[in-house]
């Protein structure tokens, strides 16, 4: 037995006190809408109307039953509308994820100015160094940061791409020198910074890999810019770590020909069918302002200003 089906027969019948206008309005026959109801009946052991040749009644079971339907009909039919809105209209909560200092920098900027443009969306930012399950962790976007297009059943979309650089202190680098190629880093104090996409060492490219008994390792981005910009030796840097301390003059960049360990950046989530406008609008807005947030901190990098040279003042 349907128990939707037979629900909907009775309060059909219901409201037109028949069973054959009934059929109509559902347009099945009357055999089956009488089967139905009694169906309904049996399902309920109580009887809800009271059937002569001529007439047809609710019981009292019969009414109050056939306001309870009424409910949950609307309610049925609220919940349709709610999810077919989801799909034109962004509410909701908005489930995200990435690492740390990228969200830090690039996404907690872009969730205030989404937020104005969508005010009845709430955003739930989870901000971890791990790469948590999507569906699992129930994630609707996780940003991530990969060698190429990740290897999964979601849906990619490219967002821009991010590298690293070689950075040290001005301190550091007037008490040991400035290191203007890969061999020149032999004897240098390196700080390594843990990257299961390089864990080998820093590539320069493919047949150069420079591998160092590094002075510190470290699983943190900003504990490792902290170290170099302390003094502790050289460090190879994302870019949107070293943009900061770089203009603020902190660090100095070597090497300035050279963009290292790049990452591509992906928005991933579950399915472009029937996508929900929170979703949508979300991607939207990193396509929208990344790029050009992604630019600023490449021109940031490509100021001679920050970079250490010979002829600088280091000397």
């Amino acid at each position: 037995m349907d128990l939707l089906h037979c629900m909907q027969a009775f309060v059909r019948v219901a409201e037109s006190g028949s069973f054959c206008q009934a059929a109509q309005i559902l347009e099945i026959s009357s055999p089956t809408v009488s089967r139905q109801v009694a169906a309904l009946e049996e399902q309920l052991r109580a009887r809800l109307l009271q059937r002569t040749t001529r007439s047809l009644a609710l019981t009292e079971a019969g009414q109050r039953y056939l306001k309870r339907c009424k409910t949950i009909f609307a309610e049925i039919d609220t919940a349709a509308a709610e999810a077919a809105s989801a799909q034109s209209r962004a509410v909701g909560c908005l489930r995200l994820h990435t690492i740390t200092e990228f969200g830090l920098e690039y996404l907690m900027p872009l969730v205030a100015s989404y937020l104005e443009q969508y005010p009845q969306v709430a955003i739930d930012l989870s901000l971890t160094e791990e790469t948590p399950a999507l569906l699992e962790e129930g994630l609707d976007v996780q940003v991530t940061l990969s060698l190429g297009l990740p290897d999964s059943e979601f849906v990619a979309q490219r967002l821009g791409q991010v590298h690293s650089v070689l950075c040290a202190a001005p301190a550091y680098l007037q008490r040991h020198g400035v290191p203007d190629r890969p061999a020149a880093l032999q004897g240098h104090r390196c700080i390594m910074l843990a990257d299961p996409l390089y864990p080998q060492g820093w590539y320069f490219d493919k047949e150069a890999i420079f591998r160092f008994h590094n002075v510190l390792r470290v699983n943190q981005l900003e504990a490792a810019c902290q170290a170099a910009a302390s003094g502790m030796g050289i460090c190879l840097l994302p870019s949107f770590i070293a943009a900061k301390a770089l203009s603020e003059g902190r660090l100095l960049r070597l090497m300035p020909d050279r963009q290292l360990h790049p990452r591509e950046v992906y928005a991933l989530y579950s399915s472009r069918r029937f996508l929900d406008a929170k979703i949508r609008t979300w991607v939207e807005h990193l396509k929208t302002h990344l790029p050009g947030a992604f630019e600023r901190h490449r021109l940031t990098l490509e100021d001679p200003r920050f970079w250490a040279t010979q002829r600088s003042s280091l000397s």
